[in-house]
């Protein structure tokens, strides 16, 4: 029987007048794995600082079973900024104790591509903000925790890393694993169960975000108490999962009979003939096209021969490792940047609208509403659809009160969703996305792909959001570092696979070549032992040093010539080091 790590019993929580958590009862298990989804603001990042005995209860009790170890990963980064990012994942452990680690191995190269000095030596407070994120993600990883909580822990993450940590966090069975992401692709691949917090309430379902759907949408048509607009938004997303791929589904715990009579006669989430009709009436023939296109950012070439050609209707998915030029690429075909060499075309009927990753600065004393209608009161989503500015807002989680929430009191995740807004009440008729889910819940996630199904024009995005990918994009094109744009006939899996084959194929720099002679072997376990003694008499002469520095503090001379021997020891203990590590690969390869 799985041991319980920790259990709430009729916890309530409330900020100000909000009441978050009413009366609220779950336990966690060894083993289990659990999603955690919910409107912004609904309580979801509270309910894990409570597991976590971060935040106090108003009400009710927390258990926990006796020594078990909970880490949390937060959305606040905290650490020393002049520790080393070594000094903040090991603490004090020396590096012949850690280096030869297989986990800490495969954790720093998974999250950080490499497992070198480069990376241990770089200080906390130099990082940005995805790094930092890492950084604390590497430290609960490598730990021995009975129960990890992890949220939002694929923002600033790839698409490679984050299939990297599915494949992680599933390889530690027993491991107790919550988390808190929009990430809809993450949720299916690592969980098997789903918390839905919504009105103080959490409700539970068996399975991942896909079963998650086919099991609400089931209690929709049983309870019938949703309103109409919810429930047809729901019908879709489970209309395009029953169409998807059939590994989406293969592992609801429940019966979806009825919930098929929902979507027997439910269109396509796109009628592409109406779309590319639409889309030749505003834009022509043309949209984007490059010929031998050269493109440079400073002195770094990232694209080289470039011959793209970007057609009206056409939606494009950007996968790509991290620094390869995806949003670079974005910015040459809106003219911010200017190519190097070749020639790039844009149709004549072009009017390109481009949501980037840095936030526009408004006026903080405007309005949300207002500031949405100083583009337009009304937009045309084709087909003779049309919104006016409150409703879009509304679309986009704005209700109607929140619609006058002054600029300046938004949350970042708030503002990045009214510059969408901005950019979709200007009526472009190419859209270009980078990173548009960043800080958008999933309940918003829908909306804004509704809308993207509604939408006529050009569409491009970038996006670590494989679920968000796949859903809106039809075509997808790969950026491997390699200077050149391929396509992907089969997705984001293939961008995968072409990834692990390139990874294979680099020979590990400064890797020796594997010892077949028992009488080498032998050797190198001997010279290890003795590296081991060395690195350790290292070690207390250099505790017997630092003792008499204190003991010296008021004589200058003797404190000269202990520093001398400190600094001595300290270059001999380096290189012991590096020997350690340098017969220690040579042992294992």
């Amino acid at each position: 029987m799985a041991r319980n790590v920790v259990n709430l019993e009729e916890v309530s929580k409330a900020f100000d007048i909000k009441e978050l958590l009413i009366s609220v009862s779950l336990g966690v298990s060894e083993g289990d794995r659990i999603g955690i989804v919910g409107r912004n603001g609904s309580g979801k990042s509270t309910l894990m600082k409570i597991m976590a005995d971060i935040e106090p209860p108003d009400s009710g009790r927390v258990t926990k079973s006796n020594a078990a170890k909970i880490g949390l990963l937060s959305q606040v980064d905290l650490a020393n900024p002049e520790s080393t990012v070594g000094e903040v994942v090991l603490g004090d452990a020396q590096k012949h104790e850690w280096a030869s680690d297989p986990n800490i191995r495969e954790v720093f190269t998974g999250l950080f591509g490499s497992f070198d000095d480069h990376i241990f030596d770089r200080k906390f407070g130099q990082l940005s903000g995805g790094e930092r994120r890492r950084v604390g993600l590497a430290k609960l990883l490598i730990n021995e925790l009975d129960l990890i909580l992890l949220d939002e822990p694929t923002n600033h993450l790839d698409v490679e890393g984050v299939a990297w940590l599915a494949q992680y966090i599933n390889k530690r069975k027993a491991l107790a694993f919550v988390v808190v992401t929009h990430d809809r692709w993450f949720l299916d691949a690592v969980t098997d169960r789903t918390w839905e917090v919504v009105e103080g309430k959490v409700e539970e379902y068996d399975g991942g975000y896909s079963a998650f759907v086919l099991a609400k949408a089931e209690r929709i048509r049983q309870a019938s108490a949703m309103d109409a607009r919810r429930n047809n938004l729901i019908r879709k997303e489970l209309a395009w999962l029953r169409r998807g791929a059939p590994a989406r589904t293969s592992k609801p715990k429940f019966r979806v009979d009825a919930a098929n009579v929902l979507i027997a006669d439910e269109p396509n989430p796109r009628d592409q003939g109406e779309l590319l009709k639409f889309a030749l009436n505003r834009l022509g023939n043309t949209v984007y096209e490059a010929h031998h296109l050269q493109v440079k950012l400073g002195e770094k070439e990232l694209i080289d021969d470039l011959y793209w050609n970007v057609g009206p209707g056409d939606r494009i998915g950007i996968v790509g490792i991290n620094g390869a030029g995806k949003t670079t690429l974005m910015r040459t075909l809106t003219g911010e940047i200017v190519p190097t060499a070749g020639k790039l075309v844009t149709g004549v009927t072009v009017k390109a609208a481009f949501l980037t990753q840095h936030l526009a600065e408004l006026d903080p004393t405007w309005r949300v509403l207002e500031a949405v209608e100083k583009i337009a009161n009304r937009v045309e989503l084709g087909g003779g659809r049309e919104l006016s500015a409150s409703q879009l807002c509304e679309r986009l989680g704005f209700d109607r009160e929140s619609q006058w929430t002054p600029v300046g009191d938004l949350s970042g995740g708030e503002k990045r969703r009214l510059q969408l807004t901005r950019l979709l009440m200007d009526s472009p008729n190419v859209l270009l996305l980078d990173e548009p889910t960043n800080d958008f819940d999933i309940e918003t996630l829908t909306e804004l792909e509704d809308l993207l199904d509604s939408y006529g024009g050009t569409l491009i995005v970038i996006s670590h959001d494989r679920y968000f990918l796949e859903r809106v994009c039809d075509r997808f094109v790969g950026l491997l570092g390699d200077k050149k744009v391929r396509d992907l006939p089969r997705g984001v899996d293939e961008y995968l696979e072409q990834r692990a084959k390139d990874l294979d194929s680099v020979p590990e720099l400064q890797k020796e070549k594997k010892t077949s002679n028992a009488a080498e072997q032998r050797q190198l376990k001997k010279d290890l032992i003795r590296l081991d003694r060395q690195l350790e008499k290292c070690a207390s002469l250099m505790k017997d040093l630092e003792s008499r520095q204190e003991a010296a503090a008021f004589n200058p001379e003797e404190l000269i010539k202990i520093d001398s021997e400190l600094s001595g020891l300290k270059v001999e203990k380096s290189k012991l080091e590096e020997e350690w590590l340098h017969t220690t690969l040579s042992l294992e390869n």
